[in-house]
């Protein structure tokens, strides 16, 4: 698969416990298997985020088989739990282990230290070691499609979006929502909830219900359940599923998703480890590399509404469009992005500022 890299930063279980000591776990002679594991900061059902991974690691089972031995740790908090199974996983003879949210860089960095002939691989964050990579998805590249259609969809001219925490991997996707929705409606508004945390069904539905409350008719979301678009049917609001299709809980009125396809990177990554090829690198794909895909839209959405928006799916992906095209202009009205330029891969990522049009408060 095409590999992406980001030039913006530099970086610094089995059913038989394995014997070793601190820092020199058991590693498998070339006659073993691999043991690979994935934590998940979601249940692996949640039919999002984590759902998404583990189909990756069931890929990776099945075109390996008896090479590979795999193992999922579900519902794993961010922090000081997060250190705690990694430990254990590496002691166990895990030879190679996915940390699957951002908040658990640090402890994936730090256990990496006691365990230098262990491969760990961190989704979305953005420190490395020679023995930590790291991956991520271009997840805005799909909130630029949705923000299109939302600008034709929206009677009302506000959309609600339903964020899990406030850092730079959530608000790249608000503000390139935000900016392909007022191309369309100049004076649309997206109002933010955040639910401060990634998998809470109970609120994640309570967040849209607040939002269509408040004048939304479109629901977008970055968090893991299919909840906020549950709640749009009901309420016969538009909606955008994360992750993984969710046109099954808005048969109505799920537009489309952003499906993340994190297969091909786990299988190519893994035999990397066996055949002793794998280096500490760093990923970012998106809809072009395949990483990220999106669903044919819903067969209820307007034909001039959906033609726009398959244009606007078919310029991002072949570079024809960027996302953050200038001139972007933030809430202050301080412009960031020039006219006829485009935003770097650095300011993407470490984005920390809302553009116009999105009401909220940066803070959970």
């Amino acid at each position: 698969m095409s590999i992406k890299r980001r030039d913006f930063i530099i970086g610094a279980g089995g059913a038989v416990a394995a014997t070793s000591v601190l820092g020199m776990p058991y590693i498998a002679r070339a006659a073993d298997k691999l043991k690979a594991a994935w934590i998940l900061v979601g249940p692996s059902g949640d039919m999002g985020y984590s759902y998404q991974h583990d189909l990756g690691r069931l890929a990776v089972q099945k075109e390996l088989g008896d090479r590979v031995e795999t193992h999922k740790v579900e519902s794993v908090p961010e922090g000081a739990d997060c250190e705690r199974v990694l430990t254990q996983l590496a002691n166990q003879g895990y030879g190679l282990i996915f940390t699957t949210s951002f908040g658990y860089m640090d402890q994936t960095i730090k256990v990496a230290k006691n365990f230098p002939k262990v491969k760990f691989e961190h989704a979305t964050g953005y420190k490395r070691s020679a023995n930590v990579a790291t991956y991520n998805i271009r997840f805005y590249e799909g909130r630029t499609v949705q923000g299109t259609l939302a600008g034709h969809l929206s009677k009302s001219g506000i959309v609600g979006y339903v964020g899990s925490i406030p850092i730079p991997e959530v608000i790249m996707g608000i503000d390139a929502f935000t900016l392909a929705f007022r191309k369309i409606r100049p004076d649309g508004k997206v109002k933010v909830i955040y639910v401060n945390g990634w998998f809470d069904p109970g609120k994640e539905a309570d967040a849209a219900k607040a939002l269509i409350d408040q004048g939304a008719d479109i629901i977008c979301q970055h968090t893991d359940s299919p909840a906020p678009v549950q709640t749009a049917e009901a309420r016969g609001a538009w909606a955008f599923g994360q992750s993984s299709d969710m046109a099954k809980f808005g048969p109505t009125h799920c537009v489309t998703s952003n499906v993340d396809n994190w297969a091909p990177y786990y299988v190519e990554r893994t035999k990397m480890v066996l055949d002793g090829s794998w280096k500490s690198t760093d990923t970012w794909g998106g809809l072009a590399a395949g990483m990220l895909s999106m669903p044919t839209f819903n067969s209820h959405v307007p034909a001039a509404a959906a033609a726009d928006g398959m244009k606007a799916y078919n310029d991002v992906k072949s570079g024809a469009r960027h996302p953050f095209d200038g001139p972007v202009v933030d809430k202050s009205g301080a412009t960031k992005v020039a006219a006829g330029a485009n935003m770097p891969d650095g300011q993407i990522a470490g984005l920390n500022w809302y553009v116009q049009g999105v009401e909220g408060d940066l803070r959970s």
